[in-house]
């Protein structure tokens, strides 16, 4: 691969992305977060149930190892990635120019834009719909880096073009708890996931690059 981050002077490179509140609001790490909320508890992160939240497992097809939660809610979808990190610095802004490459490979478009957790990309990706030659769909890649882990966001659906709908799906990632661990890992890591006692299938969520 290319070099893709020559770009991005370095101090922005090394410097962390979150919203000022991001301890109190979130995402939080589980240090952060309130003990006796009933969180859905899938390993590297903890989801808080809410009524028409709808969660699901995408699990990579040749290990079966659970790489994503997949969650549906209010007309959007949302899908998450914990990654490990470093402690004083963050991962957000070179992983996002390695998403608009990987976007712009694939045919696509992405526009950087600022919302409520800092710099995120709007993207227009290539999509197959029989009938219906060069759709596209909409997705908002969101990131923000904590205390030595990096939370990634897909947002599609209707999250993805409406203000309304987009308030509440933004509302859902700030309530998803990332719980690290103590176990040393490499930076860009993903954080292990597990399977739920109860987890709801639902439609696949849009593909997204890989870290």
């Amino acid at each position: 691969m290319s070099d893709i981050t020559s770009s991005v002077p370095d101090d922005a490179e090394q410097a962390k992305s979150a919203p000022s509140d991001r301890a109190t609001k979130g995402p939080l790490d589980e240090a952060e977060a309130n003990p006796v909320r009933p969180y859905v508890d899938l390993g590297g992160v903890k989801i808080l149930p809410r009524d028409g939240l709808q969660l699901r497992l995408e699990v990579e097809e040749g290990s079966q190892r659970v790489v994503a939660v997949g969650l549906d809610y209010a007309g959007s979808t949302l899908q998450v990635q914990p990654f490990a990190a470093p402690r004083t610095s963050g991962l957000w802004h070179e992983i996002r120019a390695q998403i608009a490459d990987q976007i712009a490979r694939q045919g696509g478009t992405t526009k950087l834009t600022v919302g409520p957790f800092g710099p995120e990309l709007l993207a227009e990706i290539p999509a197959t719909v029989a009938g219906q030659p060069g759709s596209k769909r909409l997705a908002r890649f969101v990131g923000v880096d904590g205390p030595r882990w990096f939370l990634r966001g897909v947002i599609a659906g209707e999250g993805a073009v409406d203000q309304e709908a987009a308030a509440k799906i933004e509302e859902l990632f700030r309530s998803v708890v990332v719980v690290r661990g103590k176990t040393p890992m490499p930076p860009r890591d993903l954080i292990p996931l597990h399977m739920p006692k109860s987890a709801t299938n639902a439609d696949d969520a849009p593909s997204a690059p890989t870290v």
